[in-house]
């Protein structure tokens, strides 16, 4: 990517966030080069401090920059889009990381030729262990969809899908990690009741998970047959599977992820 380009967010809020995390700390852009915008100076004071970003109120930055986040909640998209729409051309860059926003529904917002992504990224960007979605719409050149990519790969992996694929990542992907500490943080409770230090049982917790994610995606081997390898004969792990299938586990995680679409589309479809 031309290290000239100009990045602007629009919304300073937790995705935002962890998304300029992640692209400062991969030097792919410098940060000179990223602005932020927020009507509340405190969590753009704090962006400034820790990164060293530019900051503003001005949600008129899209005027200046290559490529520009619309990092705001669902129901303010209408207000930023009718604030920035004068100000930015044909060869913007607009992505989207709100839930339930089309590409059609935004281009009849701007009234013109604009390029726009949807995408769905999630907050381990921030550690640049990101999974993200992009779709785009029809106007883009491949060098373009080239510099998007390199963004999101900036602070982890990327899939580029169909629009209509959105709502289920928002469902496996996009809320996902909120699932997983609930996990982390099950498994921390259990150790803790058992008798170890809740710090301690937090570490032994989250590097387990941390290491069973990176085995299924560094071996390519099915989940189940990793599970089936811990699992000894008449052994410790089997009866704490016994255990969370007895409690229906894996159907609470399949309803979840299905509830979560379920509003995902609801959102969309409003």
């Amino acid at each position: 990517m031309d290290k000239r380009k100009t990045i602007g967010f629009i919304g300073c809020g937790n995705m935002a966030k962890a998304m300029i995390g992640g692209i400062v700390t991969s030097n792919l852009i410098n940060k000179s080069k990223i602005t932020a915008s927020n009507p509340s100076n405190k969590s753009l004071e704090e962006m400034k401090d820790k990164y060293g970003i530019n900051i503003t109120n001005d949600n008129k930055i899209a005027a200046c920059c290559d490529i520009v986040f619309l990092a705001v909640k669902p129901y303010m998209y209408d207000k930023i889009i009718s604030e920035i729409k004068d100000v930015i051309n044909n060869k913007t860059i607009i992505v989207m990381i709100a839930a339930g926003q089309t590409i059609s529904e935004n281009l009849k917002r701007f009234n013109k030729t604009v390029k726009i992504v949807r995408s769905i990224p999630n907050t381990p960007s921030l550690v640049q262990e990101g999974m993200s979605a992009v779709a785009f719409s029809d106007n883009f050149e491949e060098y373009e969809i080239k510099d998007v990519i390199e963004i999101f790969e900036s602070f982890g992996k990327v899939e580029i899908v169909q629009e209509n694929m959105m709502d289920i990542v928002t469902g496996v992907s996009g809320s996902s990690p909120a699932y997983v500490y609930m996990f982390i943080e099950a498994l921390a409770d259990g150790a803790v009741k058992e008798g170890m230090p809740r710090n301690q049982a937090y570490n032994f917790a989250a590097q387990a998970v941390l290491g069973a994610a990176k085995m299924v995606l560094e071996t390519g081997e099915h989940p189940g047959l990793l599970k089936d390898n811990v699992c000894s004969p008449g052994g410790t792990t089997i009866r704490a599977v016994e255990v969370l299938e007895e409690y229906g586990m894996r159907n609470a995680v399949i309803k979840a992820v299905s509830e979560c679409c379920r509003r995902s589309r609801e959102m969309t479809d409003r």
